[in-house]
């Protein structure tokens, strides 16, 4: 048996690859056969940590401690002074913005320290590619409980009472899911993940792939119990390459050690998993058009009813929950309903993995149970905004999600509260906003990601889609006319109602929603031709202040249109007519004398 006196952790998720992870890994181990320490210390690839921003990152334990933007050329002085002599290397802690203390041990980091991990239980705790190292962790124990000791419809029920509901983004209970795909009528069933994370910032899905497909894979095979289905599929994107590789290791491995096949652990059920690649149209994450993908058909969504749960692949009854919930079953098996029931808010239980991104010091994934605040979120996991800047909004659930302005900053993140606010919980994208973001820039930033990806089955996606970008566009532009906003909200109000699927439905959502609290930002751009944050470039005014000017000619040489004119040692004046708002004259001013408005 394997005895080390210290886990050297290293990060291997797509983040830590990224910014070099494998070469701080290599070094490591060099460094460590240089020190005759290889039989001692064991070098352990894992998932994505979290804090993906501060990567590469590397914990030790037994002590816990973190180390954050690990270099190859960091390697020998951490086994040279932690490993060999159990003095940390203070420089390469991480160090808390509020406090100014350096934090060593990983469960003290602010940003671990408000979570609560259930699906994220595993990542970057072990070796996604050791089968062994997940059942060390109680890996297939619920699954050898189910098939050991439960009936099918005592699985249901016990997903019924935890009060779980889907995590990509509806928020449609699980449970009654599950009960309708069993009680459908067919001798053909079907399983299904979607992997299919298409909102721009998000990796929830995408990580727990990465750091811990055995969690998936037992889930699935779980719920293909408890519904009556034999065969699966995890529907993932193309570009995650590095999630269908390890999930692919994983199937596998599943497949050798009994996990997956015929007969599973020695009970009468059978059931087996397949992964489909997916070319990475966002329109595929609606259900029905992820169906007709995988049967080889183009990705379009179809009308509903009839639902998946009785009419899904190839028309057989089909079960499709995302990678998170399914991330939650084994835990919920293994813990009980009533565990998880005591985590979260009356409707709205268990946990949510955000993935917080935008104007906040602390970026990556974070798992908080539901009803954590959006300023817990943004000042206690998050770290602030950079800067000392104000907080002014955050856009959860993605492209097609909701803009909560600052003065809803303590509002519960949970399903119901969301929705109250003209948002929604989506995947668990979550953009953190600061004082220098122009809100209608914003909603014309997403309403662009989703008409370009929209399908054009139906015509009020392709077409009022459009015709509301067009709208936004001339607005952002100086272009804006009166009635603009009032068109905005009839078209998105007619988008709302008539739309083929749930992601044509909530296309407008942060149109309306930046409409309904910072409608004086979009009165400013029609009327007054101006940008009060200053950063759509075309209502830009640049002016040169006469009292503290020096004429030192540095702007007129940075000046690509020659719109600056003046003598040396006098004021210099800004021809607007020949100015191109590029900004350059304002960065190399040495005496702050220019202003934008």
């Amino acid at each position: 048996m394997e005895r080390y006196r210290a886990h050297v952790l290293v990060c291997a998720g797509a983040g830590c690859i990224s910014s070099g992870c494998f070469e701080v890994e290599k070094a490591l181990k060099q460094s460590l056969v240089r020190h005759k320490l290889t039989e001692e210390i064991k070098v352990v690839e894992t998932g994505c940590v979290g804090t993906c921003d501060l990567g590469p990152l590397m914990v030790i334990y037994p002590e816990g401690v973190f180390y954050q933007k690990v270099k190859p050329e960091d390697a020998e002085e951490i086994v040279a002074e932690h490993l060999l002599e159990g003095r940390v290397v203070k420089r390469l802690l991480f160090r808390d913005l509020k406090s100014g203390q350096e934090v060593e041990k990983i469960a003290d980091v602010p940003f671990y320290s408000k979570q609560l991990r259930i699906a994220l239980r595993n990542c970057g705790q072990i070796d996604p590619g050791s089968v062994e190292e997940y059942v060390a962790k109680d890996g297939y124990k619920a699954l050898g409980k189910v098939l050991g000791q439960m009936a099918p419809q005592e699985v249901r029920a016990q997903i019924k009472a935890s009060g779980i509901r889907g995590r990509g983004g509806a928020g449609f209970p699980t449970g009654s899911k599950w009960q309708f795909t069993a009680q459908a009528a067919g001798d053909k069933k079907y399983v299904v993940c979607n992997a299919d994370e298409g909102d721009p910032g998000a990796f929830m899905d995408r990580s727990i792939l990465e750091g811990d497909p055995h969690s998936v894979i037992e889930a699935m095979a779980i719920a293909g119990y408890a519904v009556g289905a034999q065969k699966g599929f995890v529907y993932v994107r193309a570009e995650y390459p590095l999630a269908v590789q390890r999930l692919g290791n994983a199937i596998e491995q599943a497949r050798q050690r009994g996990f997956l096949g015929r007969k599973i652990l020695d009970s009468a059920f059978s059931f087996d998993i397949e992964i489909r690649v997916g070319a990475g149209a966002f329109v595929c994450g609606e259900e029905t058009a992820l169906i007709a993908s995988i049967e080889g058909k183009r990705g379009e969504p179809r009308p509903k009813p009839p639902f998946p749960a009785s009419n899904g692949l190839w028309d057989c009854p089909t079960l499709i929950n995302n990678v998170e919930t399914y991330a939650n079953i084994p835990a919920i098996i293994l813990k009980g309903p009533e565990w998880f029931q005591q985590f979260g808010t009356e409707k709205s239980k268990g946990t949510k993995v955000f993935a917080i991104a935008g104007k906040v010091n602390n970026t990556g994934l974070a798992e908080v149970p539901m009803g954590t605040t959006l300023r817990e979120l943004v000042y206690d996991v998050g770290g602030g905004i950079p800067g000392g800047k104000k907080f002014k909004a955050a856009q959860t659930g993605g492209p097609s999600g909701g803009c909560i302005p600052a003065q809803f900053i303590d509002t519960p993140l949970d399903y119901e509260s969301l929705r109250k606010l003209g948002a929604i919980m989506g995947s668990g994208g979550l953009i953190i906003m600061d004082e220098d973001t122009c809100m209608v820039d914003v909603a014309r930033f997403f309403l662009e990601f989703t008409q370009e990806e929209s399908c054009g089955k139906c015509t009020p996606c392709r077409v009022g889609t459009r015709r509301m970008l067009e709208i936004l566009t001339r607005i952002t532009r100086g272009e804006g006319e009166d009635g603009d906003i009032e068109k905005l909200e009839a078209l998105g109000k007619l988008i709302i109602s008539t739309a083929l699927c749930g992601l044509g439905q909530s296309a407008p959502n942060p149109v309306l929603s930046t409409i309904r609290y910072f409608r004086d930002e979009y009165e400013a751009h029609i009327y007054e031709k101006r940008c009060p944050a200053g950063v759509c470039q075309s209502l830009l005014r640049f002016e040169i202040d006469p009292a503290l000017c020096q004429g030192c000619g540095l702007c007129v040489r940075v000046c690509s249109s020659k719109a600056i004119s003046g003598q040396r040692r006098e004021a210099h004046a800004i021809d607007q007519e020949l100015c191109v708002k590029c900004g350059n004259c304002l960065s190399k001013c040495p005496f702050g004398a220019i202003r934008k408005y």
